[in-house]
């Protein structure tokens, strides 16, 4: 493989993969080919091969795929720092009239040619970028005593309320709905054992446009039993510290590839600034906004409230009227929320949302009608505060956000493979 050549200095070798650029020059020949882990100009002179091989050199297309040969040496001018000096080549299957060429495309076209555009550099890093958060999610959780714990897709009853839920026939036992968080099954699994986490495909139909709205997502949400709302903050920033700096450490390439400005990512180590909603609130009037108490936060609100700050900023105890109905309420001041939410710099608002739990059955019976939720649905849910019952707290990271916001994107459609939003479900 190309991230190898290290290795082979010198030495002969064949490697497979995929024409990604060409040039020419005279009598030589520059085929720059990828497969997967990296770049490597392969240069073919005219008098060292043969006549069939320099025509075949010069002929193929763009992302056609080849078998290469020849002797790896330095070349600190060439992609990745070495290059081949070629003698074999061999045709695996043609290709002509690439759409992707390196000429600017709009948006649209790049995404009805996803398939296709995941094969850039950009996109490239972009996706191990992604790969690299993704085990270092696992590796945190895995490494601090968490259990995974995958919760069902399919589930008879909404998480958050019934607005933004897609819906779908069961069999006779009515309507399902796709799953909009893995949380309350999470809240069961620490009550077995103690600290899990859930880590899957999240559905929200949200008929939101923005550049921070999916349709479909990944989330990872921890839930620890004996932990209060403190501890869930405490885990949050300590998380996020373990993936900014893990990422900065191992894909600092893929960085330099995207043009990251890393300077702020460097910032993101504990503490995080801790603020209530309530200094929110001062922070948008200060700066000219007109908000309203008991309001949620938008998006305009978030960017204002974290440019503010030079690494993400917790923002805690919001009103209970604009959070979901299994926060437990703050015993110092009943209209709010033991809820809290971690906003990221740089205009990419929420990163990670979480709360402690309303733990006491009465309360959370109240909250349920409260909702109009229906009881029956709940009634498993109830049976954890019937049976057993302990503060606990747990939270949601977004990882397509958090993508996003470390790889610095405009858009969140490019921090996933497949993006699906509300005007697109292709390909």
């Amino acid at each position: 493989m190309i991230k190898d050549l290290s290795e082979f200095l010198g030495k002969e070798v064949t490697l497979k993969g995929w024409l990604y650029n060409e040039r020419s020059s005279g009598k030589v020949k520059f085929l720059i080919l990828r497969d997967g882990t990296g770049l490597l100009q392969c240069v073919y002179f005219k008098g060292n091969v043969s006549e069939e091989v320099f025509d075949l050199a010069s002929r193929l297309g763009q992302e056609s795929s080849i078998e290469v040969t020849g002797k790896v040496k330095v070349e600190p001018r060439a992609p990745g720092g070495y290059e081949l000096d070629a003698t074999g080549l061999k045709l695996i299957s043609e290709a002509h009239d690439y759409p992707i060429t390196p000429k600017d495309h709009g948006v649209e076209f790049l995404m009805d040619h996803r398939h296709l555009w995941l094969r850039s550099n950009k996109q490239v890093a972009i996706l191990r970028i992604r790969h690299r958060i993704v085990k270092a999610i696992r590796d945190y959780f895995d490494g601090h005593g968490f259990t995974l714990m995958d919760p069902p897709i399919l589930t008879p009853a909404a998480c958050e309320g019934t607005s933004t839920l897609f819906e779908t026939e069961y069999f006779d036992l009515g309507k399902a709905y796709l799953t909009q968080s893995g949380q309350l099954y999470a809240e069961a699994g620490a009550m077995a054992l103690g600290k899990v986490y859930t880590f899957g495909p999240t559905f929200r139909a949200e008929k939101s446009k923005t550049r921070r709205h999916l349709t479909e997502f990944w989330m990872v949400e921890p839930e620890v039993a004996f932990a209060e709302l403190n501890d869930d903050m405490d885990l949050a920033e300590d998380f996020l510290e373990y993936i900014v700096q893990t990422v900065l450490k191992d894909k600092a390439e893929e960085l330099k590839v995207l043009e990251r400005d890393t300077t702020k990512l460097q910032k993101v180590k504990k503490p995080l600034p801790r603020i209530s909603y309530d200094e929110a609130v001062d922070i948008l009037k200060k700066n000219g906004i007109d908000f309203q108490w008991g309001n949620d936060l938008g998006g305009t609100d978030e960017t204002v409230v974290s440019n503010q700050f030079d690494k993400p900023v917790m923002v805690h105890r919001y009103p209970a009227e604009v959070k979901a109905f299994y926060m437990k309420r703050d015993p110092q001041n009943e209209k709010l929320a033991l809820a809290v939410d971690v906003l990221a710099p740089e205009g990419y608002g929420e990163i990670i949302g979480g709360s402690q739990r309303e733990d006491n059955y009465e309360a959370l019976l109240q909250r349920i009608k409260e909702h109009n939720l229906p009881q029956e649905a709940f009634e498993w849910y109830l049976d954890l505060r019937r049976y057993g019952s302990v503060p606990h707290s747990g939270f949601g990271l977004g990882l397509e956000r958090t993508v996003g916001w470390i790889c610095g994107l405009d858009h969140v459609r490019e921090t996933i493979p497949f993006a699906r939003m509300i005007y697109r479900n292709t390909p």
